[in-house]
């Protein structure tokens, strides 16, 4: 009950902001071309940029758009720059967001940029050649780049002011939205029920082998009916038809964050963690069925690695010159624009590559169905 009184400015704000969009028939705006929005209603943790790489390699692997031109959209969370920045793989997380870098590092191919008004983005993605006005023409590092035909938002699902094509709404298996809170005593930057407003909900961080009642029983509690598993839909209760899909995480074998890096010290028995994210439950649980987990160094999601921080890593392996030291993709960004970090942890920083799946061929059939009819 007490929880409820202190919720509850907050979620009178929600309730009200929500109300503002649905309900006073404010117009959002929409792109030229198709959009599909990734994102969720907590504080992070669901896996978006691992599920935003799944939808491109779906993309990439499809007949009609494997060649046609693909966009990623993201606010860039943390950079330095402002407006709108096409990203480079030779850039900086301080200069472009962890998360936009990994995405191109990883899709050279396809056209990566970060922009805080969503409605300009995706105008300028489409419409490459306005970079070149007086406008942008100075703020714009990286203009050059071919106009989008799809583009994917990237944790845009509470920016109301542009509508997307299609939107996939992630939940957490481990911290489902109908067990949690509202911030701060919960994890909830949005309503719980904002997940009906959807076009699919993906459970994402599913234990690999989930057979057709655990998924029916989950699906229930979320307060969906009529679930269909040999359809993957489900009714919500504000009677829309909606796509239910389970993921799981798959963690590859560990890679070099540097050049430098020396393949010995990953065959090392002992590791220390550094995370900078919002949940490193399921890595622990992966690198300890190899490694024995010595240190723990959790820091905020996104962090921006200091000489302190380093400092700490130096006087560990000190301290057990056979130490390996294991980061996330995401951290190994940031971990890189750190300057002057000494050899002695370039040699033996390792990073976890991830990816995401469905559980079954029939689901991974389904959400490519739903992306590429846009």
């Amino acid at each position: 009950m007490i929880d409820k009184y202190l919720l509850f400015p907050y979620y009178m704000v929600l309730r009200l902001r929500d109300r503002y969009y649905s309900r006073t028939g404010r117009k959002a705006a929409g792109a030229e071309v198709p959009t599909l929005c990734i994102g969720n209603v907590t504080v992070g943790g669901t896996g978006k940029t691992p599920h935003v790489e799944m939808v491109l390699r779906l993309l990439q692997q499809h007949e009609e758009w494997g060649a046609r031109s693909l966009a990623v959209l993201s606010r860039g969370y943390g950079r330095d720059s402002t407006g709108f920045q096409q990203v480079i793989a030779s850039g900086s997380a301080e200069a472009f967001g962890d998360e936009p870098l990994q995405i191109k590092k990883k899709f050279p191919g396809v056209t990566v940029a970060v922009d805080e008004n969503r409605v300009e983005g995706c105008d300028l993605l489409v419409h490459p050649d306005k970079l070149a006005g007086r406008k942008y023409a100075k703020k714009c590092w990286n203009r050059d780049f071919p106009p989008a035909e799809y583009i994917i938002l990237d944790d845009a699902f509470q920016y109301r002011k542009l509508k997307a094509t299609r939107s996939v709404v992630l939940v957490d298996w481990s911290r489902p939205v109908h067990k949690d809170l509202l911030l701060p005593l919960g994890r909830l930057r949005d309503l719980p029920e904002r997940i009906y407003d959807a076009d699919a909900v993906i459970i994402t961080k599913c234990p690999a082998q989930m057979d057709v009642f655990e998924k029916v029983k989950f699906v229930e509690q979320m307060g969906f009916t009529d679930f269909l598993p040999s359809a993957c839909e489900a009714t919500a209760p504000n009677g829309r038809r909606l796509l239910v899909l389970f993921t799981s995480i798959h963690y590859g074998d560990i890679k070099g964050v540097y050049s430098t890096s020396e393949p010995r010290f990953s065959y090392a028995k002992k590791v220390a963690l550094v995370t900078g994210i919002a949940s490193d439950g399921p890595l622990r649980a992966y690198l300890s069925d190899t490694y024995k987990i010595v240190k723990r160094f959790s820091f905020p999601d996104h962090h921006r690695y200091t000489w302190k921080d380093i400092n700490r890593l130096q006087e560990l392996v000190d301290k057990n010159p056979t130490l390996a030291i294991a980061t996330t993709e995401k951290d190994a960004q940031r971990l890189l624009d750190y300057t002057g970090m000494p050899e002695s942890l370039r040699e033996r920083l390792f990073y976890v590559p991830i990816t995401v799946d469905f559980l079954s061929d029939e689901e991974r059939e389904a959400f490519t169905e739903f992306i590429a009819g846009v």
